[in-house]
């Protein structure tokens, strides 16, 4: 297991060694971590202005910075909550306890089976809310964010606008880089800052209207 991203697909043969990982990878980055200073900048910045947030980010930083939640759509999910692996229903559950739960008993890199967590509705596996299959659920809070971010962008069409693009590249383009470009080139009042160490630039056809940094993203936003 070599980053914190690939290892999530690692093909564990057991469920009790599956779900002593994800604990552990859980309570790293949702419950023990605070808000990193690079959040917290980015807040101190966003507070005055008129904004809101869409992210792919599940690691709860926004939050934990002080961005209220009616101002953040996390679209591809939470490490903070459990659903069906199969998508049965529509509900997500919280799950600090039975996370720590699962840390405590850990023995041997496995969980006892009893804390194995099964959907109460079919009676079948649970997974972490986050988009890597069919299955991901979608619930009421995600539906209510998805359309106050919905209405920002209408609200904003044609206004002066700075889309602010942190490190995002090419594994979802289609959630916010691509989308981004697209308002871009339809707004003649808006502009494109992009902080990428990898794919900076933007597309030609906004060349004009984008500001693109290629140095770590912490040092930029302190420097601004």
């Amino acid at each position: 297991m070599e980053d914190m991203y690939t290892s999530s697909f690692y093909p564990f043969k057991t469920e009790e060694e599956r779900w002593a990982y994800w604990a552990e990878h859980i309570s790293l980055n949702r419950y023990d971590t605070p808000a990193t200073q690079l959040y917290l900048d980015l807040f101190k910045l966003a507070k005055r202005k008129t904004y809101f947030v869409i992210t792919t980010n599940v690691d709860h930083q926004f939050y934990k910075a002080g961005f209220p939640v009616e101002k953040i759509f996390a679209v591809q999910g939470d490490y903070g909550f459990f659903q069906c692996a199969k998508g049965c229903h529509s509900k997500l559950y919280y799950n600090e306890d039975i996370v720590k739960d699962m840390l405590a008993q850990t023995v041997e890199c496995k969980i006892p089976m009893k804390l194995v967590p099964h959907c109460p509705v079919c009676g079948g596996l649970m997974d972490v809310n986050l988009r890597k299959d069919n299955y991901f659920v979608e619930d009421e809070a995600w539906y209510a964010a998805s359309n106050r971010y919905t209405a920002f962008v209408r609200e904003t069409t044609d206004k002066q606008v700075v889309y602010l693009e942190l490190g995002v590249g090419f594994n979802t383009p289609g959630i916010i880089r691509l989308p981004f470009e697209q308002m871009i080139y339809q707004n003649p009042n808006a502009i494109l800052i992009r902080i990428n160490s990898h794919q900076p630039h933007g597309a030609k056809e906004n060349s004009s209207k984008t500001i693109s940094f290629s140095e770590d993203m912490t040092k930029v936003l302190a420097a601004l």
